[in-house]
């Protein structure tokens, strides 16, 4: 019988497609251990440049804030009462960060406020950390039987980047993980919580927010349980997720202003927030492929310069 010397090589090829196909469709895990790499301390300020002269950075960072039909309440009483939040560690790193906590926050922080929540340039990093808290803490079927206990291999659910890396409670984070009612859901807004979450990504990594391994998601999926416990509609929520996505990640969504602008003729304030917010454009790959579309036409500007990473 005659052999045909190319079966071996294509064996080969079949299979080493098949180990690519599934790492593309592996969720990116942001560990603990690999998040702290190189990191320090976070510093969320936007240093403008040449590039932000023009009124694009205003789009994504628009100067008044974005507002959400929600207030503080007593969330930030509760999480200190709770010991989600040490208050004393908890001022200490944004002191550390020469971004002492302003007046206001201790406010919303140690007494709570009725105040609407405004997010915006100069506290975004406050924001970021204390709806960290509190996603972690609210209790939550996303985090009992969702993809932080599938993925969360012998470690179990501790050992991501939203778990291991929040260092600003009393004891081990996890001694908090889905344990108090801070915003409490029915079944229906809970519902729709994971409809939205589940298309919301990040440009840190792959998962969508349903998949809070790191930080940023986990901050946004309390921020998207506030919004539902309030009555926000599912278009709502979408909008509010664009603008903290935007105020989290300046850099990746001044690109994506910049991409929108040149290829489809939109402004982002008026680019649908669910096709802004999906893995095609806000994941970390989806992030790659827009710089790249602007690398290949020319249209490559400096976006505003910003630190952080995915820890306190």
């Amino acid at each position: 019988m005659k052999t045909n010397k190319f079966f071996p090589a294509l064996l080969v090829s079949v299979a080493a497609n098949i180990v690519l196909g599934a790492f593309l469709v592996m969720p990116q895990i942001t560990r603990f251990r690999s998040a702290r790499i190189g990191l320090g301390v976070q510093n969320n300020s936007v240093v403008p440049n040449a590039a932000s002269q023009d009124n694009l950075f205003d789009e994504v960072n628009p100067v008044e804030g974005f507002t959400i039909k929600a207030s503080y309440g007593n969330l930030g009483p509760k999480m200190i009462a709770s010991g989600v939040i040490d208050a004393a560690r908890f001022k200490e790193t944004y002191e550390k960060s020469n971004q002492p906590l302003t007046e206001e926050q201790l406010l919303i922080l140690e007494k709570g406020s009725d105040q609407e929540i405004t997010i915006n340039r100069e506290n975004s990093y406050f924001l970021l950390n204390f709806f960290w808290a509190m996603g972690l803490a609210n209790k939550s079927p996303i985090l009992e039987e969702g993809d932080m206990i599938k993925y969360g291999g012998k470690d179990g659910a501790g050992s991501f980047a939203s778990t291991g890396g929040w260092t600003l409670s009393k004891g081990n984070a996890m001694n908090y993980y889905s344990k108090s009612a801070l915003i409490p859901l029915t079944k229906e807004q809970e519902a729709l919580v994971y409809e939205v979450t589940s298309n919301i990504f990040r440009p840190c990594c792959n998962n969508s927010t349903a998949f809070p391994d790191c930080n940023h998601g986990m901050a946004l999926l309390a921020v998207m349980q506030l919004m539902a416990s309030n009555g926000a509609t599912e278009k709502e929520m979408y909008d509010a997720g664009k603008y903290f996505n935007a105020y989290w990640f300046p850099g990746n969504y001044y690109d994506l202003a910049l991409y929108f602008k040149n290829k489809d003729g939109k402004s982002f304030k008026d680019t649908d927030a669910k096709t802004v917010l999906s893995r095609e454009y806000s994941s970390a790959s989806g992030a790659q492929s827009v710089k790249k579309w602007l690398v290949e036409k020319g249209l490559v500007q400096q976006p505003p310069k910003t630190g952080g990473g995915c820890g306190v």
